[in-house]
């Protein structure tokens, strides 16, 4: 592993289909899997193309019921691109990497310059030696073009190889195994046919959600190929273009295969088959595109700027190479959410969850135009989520878990557990706390870019909706003298129901009411300080009143917060369940990260214990700083003192199976903020989530990109303590021995590429010269003022940390 470049070398066919996901290659608009060109989707390989926002919905029959699914497609694979020996009568076996004419194989991932590299040395059966070496890039700065070049090189011979350049249009969502009951034929009308000599296309469409797709793609070649060498050869779903190259020995060869793609999402094309044509017949040689797409690289490397040393920083870079493939600028143009798992594979069905809570505090800081754009995809379906919520009899906003398309619910009803070979009921649309992780991402934004447009208009709109959702769910107890929420499922999302319950659903989860508090409390705020004649506005357009804000602050100063053997209960009765045997788990199963399949498989439930897959009641130590979260509890009624919130943490790290990469991340955040020694274990554990698969073989399905981002911001806000309010930077810094010094920087209230580094006992922030206003700097002792063009060096205290909380 080099500072950028991460490189495998030999093949591995067992870790092939994980290598594919970390070598995704993509730019916002697509994405491509980092499959060799010359293998077909098999147990081993999986060549997936998917672009952003373009869905489609099948049913199926699963378990003797039909279930409706909708699937982030698989577009039709651009990159095969097969050779052999030629031999004039077609019988020669197509080299591949699982075959036994490979002898050396090195796979090398340029993070700076976004480009895959592969070299590749086959032999065939008479002794003869070719050299493959192979270059793509998914072009970033025309995120409608991709390029692949293969040089071919005799070695110690001279004659003639046959090379196959195909689209293929014959591809299924069939990536992930658990999902293979299920119909994956999204596309249909596939078609191929021939532009230019050199140019070949395909077209095709979605079943159901009809969009139209065309790729076509321009194959040039520095043999000369007369018509005998160079001929098409379409099959029914595949475009396919034959060539015959010449091979004098020692001399290299090359094949350049230039794509475009488009749909009829795009903005501004008539036809998408036409517009691809079009493209890849402008489009310049490979040299030129190179050079662009590196510059445009050059350009996001600058913006998210992060320098942390040693192999940490390594892993760093490689996260935020993926965030910025799956959101890069050109997302701002699209009206799409954030896919859980990237453009990166088919786990989730590309689904968008409450991921974006973690990868929005990052963008907001370096790509706030991406940021804004993702909440307008939220905004866009306000008006799906008022429906589900009318339909479930609530008032409001009730945003659905999974969301995909056009806003709807898209969570799953049946999930199979593999143990058990068992489709069982989800209940995970229950999570309801969806909400208030855009409603966070809406203050948040607003706060770190200073767009008090976005948040008087839109982002007003969004709170009121969604407080207006917690007001009405919850209802008054005499009993406890207190709001309840009922019926709801946490973060934690093993725990779906009360032991023998005959419903699903859970009472009092503490996340979801302190977070719905807090977004009552910040909804009120937003609104009684909204410009006059906006307030009006509102008031209109939402039928707002004040018997409704006097209703959000009584709620938001009196929902239940349980509490048990001293610690903040995960959920109403959380301290009434069973004790787990972890040891005898362990004993018998190993891994029991996915203790919830475990359990099944054993006729248990998870419902009946003290456990949990991930953080739950520690989130909010996640989400809120010490400051903040002891404020809110105050607003509810409680002292949450640190030894209160110790016990907490203490309990929870107990009862933990961290059957989610997101896990890690949130107790190391948490940790680093109290017990320092302890956190970087999970801060390790949440760096290596993905290279290290760890959790068993998912990474494979597409990385997860929540946890991705949310190390970036670990490094961003988590160690440094650093703040976006009430229109200035805040910091209280921790020390981390392991990262003791690092930078990034970040874009602020319109000033782009302020510096931040961190030293033991030392914050140097720089802001560029502009005819901006200076950024106020908060410190635990001091306020300072840093004037655009100047740099300052704050000393901080020899152990500055927060208290520990």
């Amino acid at each position: 592993m080099h500072e950028w470049i991460w490189t495998y070398e030999g093949y591995d066919p067992t870790r092939e289909r994980l290598r594919e996901a970390l070598c995704t290659l993509g730019n916002g608009y697509f994405a491509t899997r980092g499959a060799a060109p010359e293998c077909a989707a098999d147990d081993t390989h999986y060549p997936g193309t998917y672009a952003a926002g373009c869905y489609n919905r099948l049913t199926s029959t699963v378990a003797g019921r039909q279930v409706e699914n909708e699937d982030m497609v698989n577009l039709p694979n651009w990159l095969p691109l097969r050779f052999r020996m030629y031999t004039g009568g077609g019988d020669a076996a197509w080299f591949t990497p699982d075959g036994s004419a490979l002898r050396e194989h090195r796979q090398s991932l340029d993070l700076r310059a976004g480009t895959l590299e592969r070299t590749m040395c086959y032999v065939a059966d008479d002794g003869r030696a070719l050299h493959v070496r192979q270059i793509r890039l998914v072009h970033m700065a025309q995120p409608h073009l991709a390029v692949l070049r293969t040089q071919f090189t005799a070695e110690g011979w001279s004659g003639d190889i046959e090379v196959e350049v195909a689209l293929d249009g014959s591809v299924t969502n069939s990536g992930v195994a658990r999902y293979r009951d299920l119909n994956g034929s999204h596309l249909v009308h596939v078609n191929a046919g021939d532009g230019e000599s050199d140019t070949m296309w395909l077209r095709c469409r979605t079943a159901t959600s009809d969009i139209r797709i065309g790729m076509a793609a321009r194959t040039l070649a520095d043999d000369p190929a007369d018509e005998e060498r160079a001929r098409t050869a379409h099959e029914p779903l595949r475009a396919v273009q034959v060539l015959r190259l010449s091979l004098p020995a020692g001399i290299t060869r090359t094949v350049d295969k230039t794509v475009a793609l488009h749909t009829s999402r795009d903005a501004a094309i008539s036809d998408p088959l036409h517009a691809a044509v079009d493209r890849v017949g402008r489009a310049p040689g490979f040299e030129v595109l190179l050079e662009s797409h590196r510059t445009a690289w050059r350009q996001l490397w600058r913006r998210g700027e992060l320098d942390v040393p040693g192999e940490a920083g390594s892993i760093l870079r490689l996260h935020l190479f993926h965030v910025l493939q799956t959101l890069s600028p050109h997302t701002a143009d699209l009206d799409v959410g954030v896919p859980a798992r990237g453009l990166h594979g088919e786990a989730y069905r590309g689904h968008i969850f409450w991921d974006e809570l973690f990868v929005l505090p990052y963008l907001n800081l370096h790509f706030p135009e991406v940021s804004r754009a993702l909440l307008m995809y939220r905004y866009r379906r306000l008006e799906q989520a008022r429906g589900l919520a009318r339909d479930a009899g609530r008032s409001g906003a009730m945003y659905p878990w999974q969301s995909g398309s056009d806003g709807r619910e898209e969570t799953q009803e049946l999930h199979l557990n593999p143990r058990s070979g068992r489709w069982l009921p989800d209940y995970s649309r229950l999570q309801h706390h969806v909400g208030s992780a855009i409603a966070y991402n809406v203050w948040q934004y607003c706060e770190a870019s200073g767009d008090a447009e976005f948040l008087h208009t839109k982002g007003a709109e969004m709170l009121t909706q969604i407080a207006r959702f917690w007001a009405g769910f919850a209802t008054f107890d005499e009993e406890f003298g207190r709001y309840r929420i009922r019926g709801v499922v946490g973060p934690d999302e093993y725990h779906e129901a009360y032991p023998d319950s005959g419903l699903p659903g859970l009472d009092d989860n503490a996340y979801t009411n302190v977070t719905a508090a807090w977004v009552l409390a910040r909804a009120l705020e937003v609104v009684r300080e909204l410009p006059e004649p906006r307030r009006r506005e509102l008031a209109e357009r939402t039928g707002l009143d004040r018997g409704e804000l006097a209703r959000w602050e009584d709620v938001s100063r009196r929902l239940y917060v349980p509490f048990h053997a001293g610690v903040i209960s995960q959920f109403h009765g959380y301290g009434d369940l069973e004790e787990l045997d972890w040891d005898g788990l362990r004993a018998r199963h190993g891994d029991i990260r996915r203790l919830d399949r475990v359990l099944e498989a054993e006729d248990d439930t998870v419902n009946r214990y003290q456990a949990s897959k991930q953080a739950d009641v520690l989130m909010l130590g996640y989400l809120f700083s010490p400051t903040e979260l002891s404020g809110l509890f105050r607003r509810l009624g409680h002292e949450l003192d640190d030894e209160t919130w110790h016990r907490t943490l203490d309990y929870y790290l107990k009862r933990t199976s961290h059957g989610s990469t997101l896990s890690g991340l949130v107790h190391g955040w948490v940790l680093a903020r109290g017990r320092r020694e302890d956190a970087w274990t999970y801060v390790r554990e949440a760096l290596e989530g993905d290279i290290a698969d760890l959790q068993g073989g998912t990474t494979e399905e597409g990385v997860h990109l929540g946890a991705m981002a949310g190390t970036l911001d670990l490094v961003q806000r988590g160690l440094t303590g650093m703040e976006t309010r009430g229109g200035a930077l805040w910091f209280d810094p921790v020390h981390s021995p392991q990262l003791a010094e690092y930078g990034f920087s970040i874009r602020y209230h319109g000033h782009w590429g302020v510096r931040v580094r961190m030293r033991p006992g030392e914050l140097h922030i720089g802001v560029p010269d502009s005819d901006g206003t200076p950024i106020e700097v908060r410190l635990a002792d001091r306020t300072v003022e840093v004037e655009p063009g100047e740099s300052r060096l704050l000393m901080l205290p020899d152990d500055t940390h927060s208290p520990p909380r």
